[in-house]
């Protein structure tokens, strides 16, 4: 997007190190450096013009799902055009995912063309994990990322119903190829058994879990997000040890009861060394559609307190809605279905903060741009 300001005089001329030290005021939030030494500016050229010079560069986020995109954009935009000289800015926004800084040493898989690997886990069941996994996937595809979604939640696979997807998986050149919706790859066991029930013991999990990792085309994601079954068993265990991961969020409602079991899987998660990216409150507060009275059915406010507690971070607030279950009875993915809504920002900020947390874990990789 290029804007023009007021005519400079021809003969300011503008240099390189002026545009990259104005750049350089700006602070990333969250990397807590400035956008220069983290190497986000990208192909810069300044062409002399009769009123004035025209500046153009890419600025290069870690993420496409970053929360300030918008915010970069105008404050590198202005800090260009106050220089003597420059008639007209052209930024051109861009995103390029960093691979995981988690060591692949120990681990019995890596997964080269993937770059994150998200866990979504919970104590116990029914507080709507694959419900936040399936709306952050969709959300994190839907701000430009490449996504997978594995459903392995063994014995109550959700995807399908969720991603309204029921076709049975193919093989190709003797691989899985994922089955697609709202931009994600999809592989789920519920895709092979269909309506039959899954009766496996301990270690047949971890064996389906490695070919549901090893034996899909998962093609170059940037992320892939895990749905985990609920609990602290089996599954858990031998992903964290099979897999080097990005990171873990951890999904409780309110109630008392549900966030001491979180809690217990997010010690775990500790314990397995996987790192945690933060604590998401789902089924929060009831707004009624008729009269706008809102009540804490489940309570309110716990995971954010724990989250303070056992310093991680707070992702943020689902509320309980008509919307999410009609949702996910119809397979159609909230962002899809009301982007507009309150529930959709509430998954994308989620989904954003998510990424932002990686990219800060991930920030240790990038290196330092020269000076």
């Amino acid at each position: 997007m290029t804007t023009s300001i007021e005519d400079s005089p021809a003969t300011v001329e503008v240099t390189e190190a002026q545009v990259l030290d104005a750049l350089r005021q700006i602070i990333d939030p969250d990397l807590h450096r400035d956008i220069v030494s983290l190497g986000m500016i990208k192909d810069l050229t300044i062409d002399p013009a009769g009123s004035g010079s025209r500046v153009a560069f890419t600025f290069e986020l870690t993420t496409p799902a970053c929360p300030v995109r918008n915010q970069f954009e105008a404050a590198a935009r202005s800090a260009v055009e106050a220089i003597p000289g420059v008639h007209s800015v052209d930024v051109r926004m861009s995103a390029n995912v960093q691979k995981s800084s988690a060591s692949s040493n120990g681990h019995q898989l890596d997964l080269p063309n993937v770059r994150n690997v998200i866990a979504v886990a919970s104590g116990k069941g029914g507080v709507g994990k694959s419900t936040v996994a399936a709306n952050i996937a969709v959300a994190l595809a839907e701000s430009g990322a490449s996504v997978g979604l594995l459903d392995a939640d063994v014995y109550g696979p959700s995807v399908p119903k969720l991603m309204g997807v029921f076709e049975g998986i193919r093989a190709e050149d003797g691989k899985m190829v994922p089955n697609q919706a709202f931009g994600v790859k999809l592989i789920s066991l519920g895709f092979i058994a269909g309506d039959k029930p899954i009766m496996w013991r301990g270690p047949m999990i971890g064996h389906a879990l490695k070919q549901l990792l090893e034996d899909v085309n998962w093609g170059d994601l940037d992320y892939l997000v895990i749905d985990l079954p609920p609990g602290t068993g089996d599954a858990q265990i031998s992903l964290a040890q099979m897999l080097p991961m990005s990171g873990v969020v951890i999904v409780s409602t309110p109630q008392d009861l549900a966030l001491g079991i979180a809690q217990k899987a997010l010690l775990m998660f500790r314990q397995l060394h996987v790192p945690v990216l933060g604590i998401v409150e789902n089924m929060s507060t009831y707004c009624c559609p008729n009269c706008g009275h809102e009540v804490d059915i489940f309570g309110a406010g716990g995971p954010e307190v724990a989250a303070k507690e056992l310093k991680v971070p707070f992702l943020g607030r689902i509320p309980l809605a008509l919307s999410v279950r009609e949702s996910g009875d119809q397979g159609i993915p909230v962002p899809i279905s009301d982007p507009e809504g309150p529930v959709s920002e509430a998954f994308s900020g989620i989904a954003r903060k998510t990424a932002a947390q990686i990219s800060i874990r991930n920030q240790r990789s990038i290196p330092l741009a020269v000076r």
